[in-house]
């Protein structure tokens, strides 16, 4: 039996990513997840074990580390208002629980500290949420990174898009300071070795990829890599952090929530300065930028892409189950139900209905949408550019552009809840029912739960688009399943 490590954040970026690696070195895995379902479609979900819990509730913590001697802190609230608050308090709970339940290490995935004191929000948070797992002595790993390069990541997107669409960029001045990327195949690497390292691992340990160069700099590497001719890119200081995070969110997937603090902390240097982890000379030689941007949009192009940043539930939109007895709701449950009758097998029809979203549309009215998925962005919303993971596979958990998964039976029913900003909480039914060889039925529902006068007001606002949107929605679906491939480009 080998050593059993808790693994937190399982449903994030990084953790979803580190749980595969430590099943193949040998580890017993357990995950510790507020919702298992989330991980229900995980390919290694056979292989673990789920507690279910909060890293915030003291007594499911507890819980989750009995047994365990290496515990994975991955978690963070980045985002959500107030986060500083929310992650000192997670960490002091979590960091309580390792010292008495006898954990024998702790590993956390922070951020790279700058040589000056005046810190970014963010970078301030991830170096107070180390001290706390260390104050406790509980033989603690800290690892600290700057921009992590991978396919899905946070920062490769922001890179990626912001490169892609804007061959002229007005950029503020940070685009001249010193960055030191890391593939993410070189961070898991790391974080797989603090497990079972001597006890001198113990310590914060710097780790970046053998390249230093500015952030203009990476922009013109990326777009080397992709095929895109140089990016022109003129620097002007008038450009703060909340300007830039608006710019960043309209022209990139990555929310201004999200874009604000890694922005901000690319007002420093963030180049590694300290010694390397002392596992490193038995470790595989890190790979440069130009081979990890190479990787990472391989990955996306062949649609491999394991985890996405947006795969974690820190949007703060509503999480709970679609109430399904309007009584529950005081009798204002709104509803649009719609049925059609399909000329198709109904796995013909289901693999329609699993590409929607994306690059594959909405299959009504891509006008309305866009519009619709602009204005949800300007109000802070994810808007519609989060795009999918996969452009033909969905899982429970996964983000579709302003919607989540929140259930999967394939074959059979596909529930998506709206994380759009919107006064109430809102869901998309779409179900496929076999009533023959060739034949099947389509039924789609949309549920929205007002919140207040406000909710009731939007609801009956938008009620004389649902014609359009939900009837052409309707009618397409039927239609590309009638001529048995999903469609590319959205039609009306």
């Amino acid at each position: 039996m080998g050593t059993r490590c808790l693994v937190t954040g399982v449903t994030g970026y990084i953790g979803g990513r580190l749980v595969p690696r430590l099943l193949e070195a040998g580890f017993d895995v357990r995950c510790l997840a507020r919702d298992p379902n989330k991980l229900r479609d995980a390919p290694w979900r056979d292989q673990v074990e789920v507690a279910r819990g909060d890293v915030t509730d003291a007594s499911d913590v507890i819980q989750a580390l009995a047994d365990v001697e290496v515990a994975y802190y991955l978690v963070h609230s980045l985002g959500a208002v107030g986060f500083e608050e929310t992650d000192r308090r997670a960490a002091t709970v979590f960091a309580g629980a390792a010292r008495d339940a006898g954990v024998a290490r702790l590993v956390y995935l922070g951020g790279l500290e700058p040589a000056d004191q005046t810190v970014s929000p963010h970078l301030r948070s991830r170096r107070e949420v180390g001290e706390i797992l260390a104050s406790t002595g509980v033989d603690t790993v800290v690892l600290r990174a700057a921009i992590i390069l991978g396919s899905g990541s946070a920062s490769f997107e922001m890179l990626r898009y912001l490169t892609e669409r804007l061959p002229v960029m007005v950029t503020p001045r940070w685009v001249r300071n010193r960055v030191q990327p890391i593939a993410v195949r070189d961070v898991l690497q790391h974080l797989v070795a603090a497990a079972s390292a001597g006890p001198e691992a113990a310590g914060g340990w710097d780790i970046g990829g053998p390249d230093v160069l500015t952030y203009g700099e990476l922009m013109q590497r990326y777009a080397d890599v992709a095929g895109l001719r140089p990016r022109v890119v003129v620097p002007v200081p008038l450009l703060t952090p909340r300007l830039s995070s608006y710019w960043v969110n309209l022209v990139t997937p990555v929310p201004g929530r999200l874009a604000r603090p890694l922005v901000e902390s690319l007002r420093h240097e963030m180049v590694c300065t300290g010694p390397p982890p002392p596992w490193s000379s038995d470790a595989e030689a890190p790979i440069g930028v130009d081979s990890a941007l190479r990787l990472a949009l391989q990955r996306v192009r062949d649609a491999a892409v394991e985890t996405r940043w947006s795969s974690a539930q820190w949007s703060g939109a509503p999480s709970d189950s679609l109430p399904s007895d309007p009584s529950w709701a005081g009798g204002s449950l709104y509803v649009d139900d719609r049925t059609v009758e399909v000329a198709a097998p109904a796995q013909q029809l289901w693999q329609v209905i699993e590409s929607v979203g994306g690059e594959n549309g909405w299959y009504s009215y891509p006008l309305l949408w866009a519009l619709r998925g602009h204005l949800d962005r300007i109000v802070g919303g994810v808007g519609l550019t989060r795009g999918r993971r996969d452009p033909r596979r969905l899982a429970v958990g996964d983000s579709l552009d302003w919607w989540r998964v929140e259930e999967l039976d394939r074959a059979d029913l596909l529930r998506l809840r709206a994380e759009m900003r919107v006064p109430g909480r809102a869901w998309l039914e779409m179900r496929v029912e076999s009533t023959g060889p060739a034949s099947s039925v389509y039924r789609q529902r949309a549920v929205f739960y007002p919140r207040g006068l406000a909710g009731h007001a939007y609801w009956w606002s938008v009620a004389p688009f649902h014609g359009l949107v939900f009837g052409g929605m309707l009618r397409n679906i039927k239609a590309a399943a009638e001529h048995g491939v999903p469609q590319t480009s959205p039609v009306r």
